[in-house]
């Protein structure tokens, strides 16, 4: 059988997507299964608007249950415990900026389930991140980006 991805992430993100599932579980999905029966109370399903939208939600709500579901069993919680103070690595906030004179930029590097880039979190899978992790305070570094190379100094890890 062939090896489940596994999905880094940090504990805060494992427990939002924990409350998130719990919210599609027990508010959600009943809502939109009232949605549904009140929608085939009003008679012919072949042209009922309401039922066609209450049965793509419901899709949508058991779609992400099992994408959740998926994600928290293969959950690997992000440790840095060996990782030197300084150095860039999953989990930590790096403040960065481009050279020569740009202003610096601070992102947190976070599994790819967790990424939201307009929160300053970005994925480990980005090319940004790439570039960065496994490098320290001080260093400079080229980072291959979709529009070329990016020259930057590693000013700060947190």
């Amino acid at each position: 059988m062939a090896d489940e991805k596994t999905f880094p992430m940090t504990v805060d993100g494992k427990e939002k997507l924990e409350q998130e599932l719990e919210d599609l579980r027990l508010k959600r999905r009943p809502e939109v299964i009232k949605r549904i029966k009140i929608a085939r109370s009003y008679g012919d399903l072949s042209e009922n608007s309401e039922y066609e939208s209450a049965k793509d939600e419901q899709a949508f709500v058991e779609g992400r249950i099992s994408q959740i579901e998926n994600m928290l069993q293969y959950a690997v919680i992000i440790d840095n415990d060996d990782v030197d103070a300084d150095e860039v690595s999953m989990g930590r906030s790096v403040t960065f900026k481009e050279l020569p004179d740009e202003e610096p930029e601070t992102y947190t590097i976070v599994g790819e389930s967790e990424s939201d880039p307009l929160s300053g979190k970005i994925s480990n899978e980005s090319p940004m991140a790439k570039g960065l992790l496994g490098h320290k305070v001080g260093e400079q570094v080229d980072i291959e980006i979709p529009s070329g190379t990016m020259h930057v100094e590693i000013l700060e890890v947190k």
